[in-house]
């Protein structure tokens, strides 16, 4: 399993948000260069780049800085968060980025995402879907950063993407996210029960050494995590089984 560090960005800065919500979030007097500086340094080989402004708002609003962390080409960069237009992806992929991160427009222009896919192939699309367990233990899509409920299931949402090649899913559980609760284990060994041959990213409530060994349990592909890292609550040494060319 890869160690994936994350980086969320409003109006240019560091921040973390509490179960996605924009009126619980805290700042970081930390550069998003030098935060990527931290991590290459620790040995990590990707990193997560999240425009919050543009996953709330529909636009890429952080594109200056994304295009300024991408041509330091210290490390590979998966970015998301306002994709909406091929504009947006060819524009990403033009300035160095390595793969776009899909979320509201996989439910809300399904087609024109599978033509992404196919057109740029299945290592250069992930597709990042965000849940909240309904009552049944379901796991139900929100899009719009978080906001807009819908009645997707998760299992449905990938379902339909299969037949395009789709390799790379994301998946935040919405309530473990900056909460640093640990990670919805029993959500990742379902995921990777039904399909196994996708390579599933793990999101939310990452604290510690031993989440990570949880998740590396349930053979997901990748965790990503941002406040423990930002907040240094797992040591380097810790770090490192999870770091290098895993």
């Amino acid at each position: 399993m890869l160690l994936i560090p994350s980086i969320d960005l409003r109006g240019g800065r560091c921040v973390r948000l509490l179960r996605g919500d924009f009126a619980a979030e805290t700042r970081y007097d930390l550069e998003p260069h030098e935060l990527l500086q931290r991590y290459r340094a620790l040995g990590a080989s990707w990193l997560h780049l999240v425009d919050l402004d543009g996953a709330r708002d529909g636009a890429l609003a952080n594109r200056a800085v994304i295009a300024q962390l991408a041509t330091q080409q210290a490390l590979s960069l998966q970015v998301g968060g306002g994709i909406r237009e091929a504009a947006d992806v060819a524009g990403l992929i033009d300035h160095g980025v390595a793969r776009v991160v899909v979320g509201s427009a996989a439910v809300e222009q399904p087609d024109e995402v599978r033509r992404w896919l196919r057109q740029l192939g299945p290592e250069r699309v992930c597709l990042s879907f965000d849940v909240r367990l309904d009552a049944a233990g379901v796991p139900r899509l929100r899009t719009r950063g978080w906001r807009q409920a819908t009645s997707v299931s998760l299992w449905d949402a990938v379902a339909g993407f299969l037949g395009d090649g789709l390799r790379h899913v994301l998946c935040t559980d919405i309530e473990r996210d900056g909460a640093l609760a640990g990670p919805n284990l029993a959500l990742y060994a379902e995921a990777m029960r039904r399909y196994p041959g996708i390579a599933w990213q793990a999101s939310g409530g990452i604290a510690s050494a031993g989440d990570l060994s949880a998740l590396a349990a349930t053979k997901v592909a990748a965790a990503i995590s941002g406040k423990a890292l930002l907040e240094e609550r797992i040591a380097p040494e810790e770090m490192q089984p999870y770091l290098l060319n895993a």
